[in-house]
């Protein structure tokens, strides 16, 4: 058995992806799923939905592959963050929509936690902000709202958990409610220097402990999916969360080392190795990985509308048909015109934290067209990647001003990425595979499989497509970024 399969549950699509020993590419499969919005700032995802694009994604890469899931000897599994759900024990159905980390529904809950003067004991304790964006505000939610679901909660009937719980729950046929230390980090009920749950939190927000599961390393027996999904039982072997996945499949090994990653968001991280660097600067503190029991922290940016304001040039200005088609509309934009784009759909993401704030346009004239937004929309990423180093460069000094490991969709552009380093004055490397998500979740569970080398062996094989050079002079460089500054001040006070 040498092949792996990754199994890669994002915001918008699911994909599985077979890889061989030398984690190579055998085949894909991807499918999108819809995204329920029932108001302003809520954004669901129907449970049914994660797990059947799951099911059939895997099944589609083993049957590209040939049909023969005897080769596979191990499930890697990486997923959206965050996303929270809860189900029921004996049936497995959940109690309602799964809530996505973008959801801003707990803002006010948020709000009267940080009156109330909580933050810093949650910070100190998760390395997270009282935020939206976590799931511990989204469990009791769920609770709080959801008929009966507190007293069945209490009474042991109910499990939470993120989407990779979830769907080692479904692939074991709820034999094993588990989690990884990484999506454990992002919950906000997680201590992340004692690696335990948090009694404490847990009980400030009405979170029954029996809700939760069990946390392990990145690399560890998940349990084995059940024998008629593929044919045979295949072992589960490795679990991260996207962000500290691509973080392993960039091979960002040694602390200084920083990725950033653009899906439907854009997340930066930075290797702080042993150490829990807390941020002066709103950046999070967090768990890169956890291999044989050691953990490695990181700093961590995270930014909620990346590759999302391509889609909405797509689907809500309809501008263009395919996300290809930026590029050369920003090579058409007039030069002559500084229009700015903040795209604070669901509220402002690190350093700024504004789940309130919404998008905004500046600089519009008669001019202004279908050019100018899709130059915007590109330049909004790499003003906002900027935003998140410049807060690393202060809480971490020098180490934050080294090359940029990228990887995710929107890398494909090569406009993005030039303007990506002239506007941080850095080298920005484009890697050969730049789908390192699975690759990560694939890497974990083939070490722990025994057929992938230890890290730093995998590290060495980390090669370079392209590297982008800042080409874009300082003067321009600070008035551009200048001029995003301004526009994000005047969005916040808007």
């Amino acid at each position: 058995m040498t092949h792996i399969l990754a199994i890669d549950q994002g915001t918008t699509s699911s994909r599985a992806i077979l890889f061989d020993q030398a984690l190579r590419v055998v085949s894909v499969a991807q499918e999108e799923f819809p995204q329920h919005y029932p108001a302003s700032g809520w954004v669901e995802h129907d449970p049914s939905d994660l797990w059947a694009t799951v099911a059939a994604t895997a099944r589609a890469a083993i049957e590209k592959a040939g049909g023969d899931a005897t080769e596979i000897a191990a499930i890697g599994i990486t997923n959206q963050r965050e996303t929270t759900l809860i189900w029921d024990r004996l049936t497995g159905q959940p109690i309602h929509n799964a809530i996505v980390w973008q959801d801003r529904r707990t803002a006010d809950t948020c709000a009267a936690l940080k009156e109330a003067g909580h933050e810093a004991m949650i910070t100190a304790r998760t390395g997270l902000l009282l935020d939206p964006y976590f799931s511990g505000t989204k469990v009791k939610w769920l609770l709080d709202n959801v008929p009966g679901a507190r007293a069945r909660a209490e009474a042991g009937e109910l499990a939470f958990g993120t989407v990779d719980s979830f769907l080692i729950w479904k692939l074991t046929g709820g034999k094993v409610h588990a989690t990884d230390a990484t999506n454990a980090a992002r919950t906000m009920l997680y201590n992340i220097a004692k690696n335990e749950w948090d009694a404490e939190i847990c009980a400030l927000l009405g979170v029954p402990m029996s809700l939760l599961p069990e946390v392990k390393d990145c690399a560890a027996d998940f349990g084995v999916t059940r024998a008629d999904l593929f044919g045979r039982e295949i072992p589960i072997l490795g679990v991260a969360g996207d962000q500290q996945a691509a973080t392993v499949g960039q091979a960002c090994f040694q602390p200084g080392m920083m990725k950033s990653t653009y899906g439907t968001g854009c997340f930066a991280l930075l290797n702080t190795g042993a150490d829990m660097v807390p941020s002066t600067n709103r950046l999070l503190t967090t768990i890169a990985y956890r291999l044989n029991g050691q953990t490695t922290y990181a700093l961590e940016g995270s930014i909620f509308i990346a590759g999302a304001v391509v889609q909405w040039l797509r689907d809500g200005l309809k501008i263009i048909r395919e996300a290809k088609e930026t590029q050369p509309l920003a090579d058409a934009a007039d030069p002559a015109q500084s229009v700015v784009l903040v795209p604070a759909f669901t509220g402002l993401g690190a350093p700024y934290w504004r789940p309130e704030c919404r998008g905004a346009i500046y600089g519009l004239t008669r001019n202004s067209g279908p050019a100018e937004l899709a130059r915007a929309a590109l330049e909004s990423v790499g003003y906002q990647t900027r935003d998140l180093l410049e807060a690393m460069r202060s809480d971490w000094g020098a180490a934050a001003d080294g090359v940029l490991r990228v990887d995710g969709g929107m890398t494909a552009s090569d406009w993005a990425m030039q303007f990506l380093s002239d506007i941080l004055g850095a080298p920005v490397d484009r890697p050969v595979v730049t789908e390192t998500t699975a690759l990560g979740a694939a890497y974990l569970a083939g070490m722990q499989a025994g057929i992938c080398p230890p890290p730093e062996e995998f590290g060495k094989g980390w090669a370079l497509e392209r590297r982008f050079e800042p080409a874009m002079s300082p003067t321009d460089r600070d008035a551009k970024y200048a001029r995003w500054q301004r526009a994000v001040q005047a969005t916040m006070t808007v």
